[in-house]
């Protein structure tokens, strides 16, 4: 069996993978808005585990560790061209590379980040999350913003908050937009260790980007440090030829190391957020994760990266788990997953939320022990059976307007950004066609 060569599957498998993330981002955020409505509440440690509460399938409602898959995914898809130059001897075109991507990514990533900021400060304005404020589910109502208390201070919010968005992660008309500013200091992380790295020999590049893993490891930036150079370390791996030749002439081991990686990936990324001690298979992992983690760090932001890292490695080298992850549904879902991530949550806030509480009538809560009126309560869920319907047509509905977002939203940010870059690149560095933005 001849040795597996990087090529396009290299990056089509990590697009499906994308595509994959991008839906538990979004399931993990209707677990937490309309979870306690379809499920069981009942949590305790003096209670058998809920469903959700197994490990495996908790993967399905773990936002944290698809935040920790981007940004290995950034920094794998981001490297591999350039890898592939600088080891080819190739190190001009593979410098040229870094500095126009770099160049593209902020423009490609803030602009789309920008335009769904204003969409969602314009609804706020207009009364669209005045549903949201009383529906009857803590994550709806935490994430939905008041309306300005003047036009004036309408605008002076919204430059406010797009500014706050990429010095501190908050934005209070989307907030779950507060990854966004790490993922692209993921990005510049990678094309600062690619320019500082693209003459070092491969084996001693390597050596580098484990070195950098491991201070991201000790330093706690489980968000995104040693994510982004686990990636750059797949990208070497791909491109290695002792490596694939290796790989190529063990299949077997190979494919049961593989799956024992992957298995073992997600019982990691299974760990909850908190209360590990209620179930068995968590407080096994909290007492493991005092040995192998750096003393003081938050656990619960380990385990998903360090899954995630796991994971990731397993499929590469797995062929069935690439070839799942290559297929073409996968991979159309994987090209819209930064507009998925960018406008679930204000899709989630206003046409879900009206669908599912818009119809309700808020309860009265009676009068106080003086006789006066007590404040209603919150608006309840229509009834169980219209969200087991509307449910899955927001997921249809959402990725129709992904959809559209991707064919005239992103492809304007990028026609901006090009015409920016002619008009202050040099005439000999300018910029080429570029194809639209990845969630990287």
């Amino acid at each position: 069996m001849a040795p597996p060569q990087a090529s396009k599957r290299d990056v089509v498998w990590a697009d499906g993978l994308r595509g994959v993330a991008s839906v538990l981002v979004v399931t993990a955020h209707l677990s937490r808005s309309l979870g306690p409505h379809l499920l069981s509440p009942a949590m305790s440690d003096k209670l058998p585990p809920t469903l959700f509460q197994l490990p495996f399938i908790r993967c399905l409602v773990m936002g944290r560790a698809s935040v920790a898959a981007f940004a290995l995914l950034a920094g794998y898809v981001n490297s591999l061209k350039p890898i592939k130059l600088s080891r080819a001897g190739n190190a001009d075109a593979a410098l040229s590379t870094v500095a126009k991507s770099s160049f593209r990514r902020t423009g490609r990533f803030v602009m789309p980040a920008v335009i769904a900021t204003i969409c969602s400060w314009l609804v706020c304005q207009f009364g669209g999350y005045k549903v949201a404020h009383a529906a009857d589910s803590a994550w709806i109502r935490d994430t939905s913003p008041d309306p300005s208390t003047s036009f004036a201070a309408a605008f002076y919010d919204l430059f406010q908050n797009l500014g706050t968005t990429w010095l501190d992660g908050y934005n209070a008309y989307d907030r779950i937009q507060w990854t966004l500013t790490y993922l692209l200091k993921g990005s510049m992380m990678t094309y600062l260790t690619l320019f500082a790295t693209v003459y070092v020999k491969p084996k001693w590049r390597i050596f580098i980007l484990i070195a950098l893993y491991y201070f991201n490891w000790k330093g706690g930036d489980a968000l995104i440090g040693f994510n982004v150079y686990c990636g750059m370390i797949l990208a070497e791996l791909t491109v290695d030829p002792d490596v694939q030749s290796f790989a190529a002439k063990h299949y077997l081991a190979r494919s049961v190391a593989s799956s024992i990686l992957i298995i073992i990936g997600l019982f990691f990324i299974s760990f909850p957020e908190e209360n590990q001690s209620w179930t068995r298979w968590s407080a096994f992992l909290l007492r493991l994760g005092d040995y192998i983690f750096p003393t003081g760090v938050e656990i619960a932001r380990y385990y998903p990266g360090l899954g995630a890292n796991i994971l990731i490695l397993g499929i590469m080298f797995n062929d069935t788990a690439k070839r799942i992850m290559s297929h073409s549904f996968l991979c159309w879902m994987g090209k819209l997953s930064f507009p998925i991530y960018l406008l679930h949550a204000p899709l989630i806030r206003t046409v879900l939320t009206w669908v599912l509480f818009g119809a309700s009538v808020r309860p009265s809560q009676g009068k106080d022990q003086d006789g006066k009126e007590l404040p209603p309560g919150w608006l309840p869920i229509t009834n169980r059976w219209v969200c087991f319907i509307a449910i899955p047509m927001f997921y249809i509905f959402l990725y129709r307007v992904a959809n559209l977002w991707a064919t005239h939203v992103d492809p304007f940010c990028g026609r901006v950004t090009n015409w920016f870059e002619e008009l202050v690149f040099r005439d000999d560095a300018k910029a080429t066609e570029q194809k639209p933005l990845l969630m990287t």
